[in-house]
């Protein structure tokens, strides 16, 4: 299960296709591009780095996505277009009045239907 304290993370989440070109075949023939579906996430720096021993690994997930599952995708070759990218940046002053910049990142993870087998 993905860690209820990072749940927040995917509440902004939007669902998006991944559309992977094809690769080439052994053979030389064309391969068939792939649609995945995933989900797009903008979120800080400083939240990705807390997450980021969670890539590659599937989780399932609740809430609105009950029944799905996600995987972090970072280092993956064949996502390589959607691998963690710059996100902007947003400027802040503090309660105390000091200036801060909260840098962030957008992300993508893998969704999947999660199935379970039923014995008969």
């Amino acid at each position: 299960m993905w860690p209820d304290e990072y749940a927040f993370l995917l509440d902004q989440a939007e669902e998006v296709d991944l559309h992977i070109p094809p690769a080439v075949q052994d053979d030389g023939s064309p391969g068939k591009a792939i649609t995945r579906k995933a989900l797009k996430v903008r979120i800080s720096q400083q939240d990705f780095e807390k997450i980021w021993p969670l890539a590659e690994a599937r989780y399932r997930v609740g809430g609105r996505l009950l029944g799905k599952a996600i995987t972090l995708i970072t280092s993956n070759p064949h996502y390589r277009n959607w691998h963690p990218s710059d996100g902007g940046s947003v400027e802040n002053i503090s309660d105390s009045g000091q200036h801060y910049t909260t840098n962030y990142v957008i992300v993508h993870f893998l969704l999947d239907d999660v199935r379970e087998t039923a014995e008969a």
